[in-house]
């Protein structure tokens, strides 16, 4: 077993690749299979394994959940109640709840067994800037 928790920091909506992080940990890793557990300590944000060798796949998905989740003082979203951290804080909590806050990769001999275009990403749901905790756990 092996444990790390990484730090993404964010400068507002969007995803946020940490792929070569989560390669970085399984540097020395045993080898034979395992599997690497991924968890996101925040509700505001979630996990993605999305493509990453287009850029435009990143901006569709960011602008197709603005349009899901707008913010709440569009007039779209009236019924909102919990706004302490202003009109993107229930959006954000919402988008969280629409995704994953924890992701589990298959591992071989020390590497993820991901898709050629895959990646693994932080999905920001809030304006402002945030350092999000990730906590990455290989187990044998």
């Amino acid at each position: 077993m092996k444990q790390r928790i990484v730090t993404v920091e964010t400068d507002g909506p969007g995803l946020y690749e940490f792929t070569a992080e989560a390669h970085a940990f399984l540097r020395g890793a045993p080898a034979g299979p395992a599997l690497l557990t991924l968890f996101v300590r925040h509700t505001s944000c979630s996990l993605l394994i999305q493509e990453n060798a287009d850029p435009d796949v990143r901006r569709d998905l960011d602008a197709f959940f603005r349009r899901l989740v707008p913010a709440a003082d569009d007039p779209s979203m009236r019924w909102i109640v919990h706004r302490d951290e202003g009109p993107d804080d229930m959006p954000a909590h919402i988008k969280a709840a629409l995704t994953a806050a924890s992701l589990c990769v298959p591992v071989a001999d020390g590497r993820m067994l991901l898709g050629t275009w895959q990646g693994l990403y932080l999905f920001e749901h809030r304006a402002r800037p945030h350092r999000r905790q990730i906590v990455l756990h290989l187990s044998a």
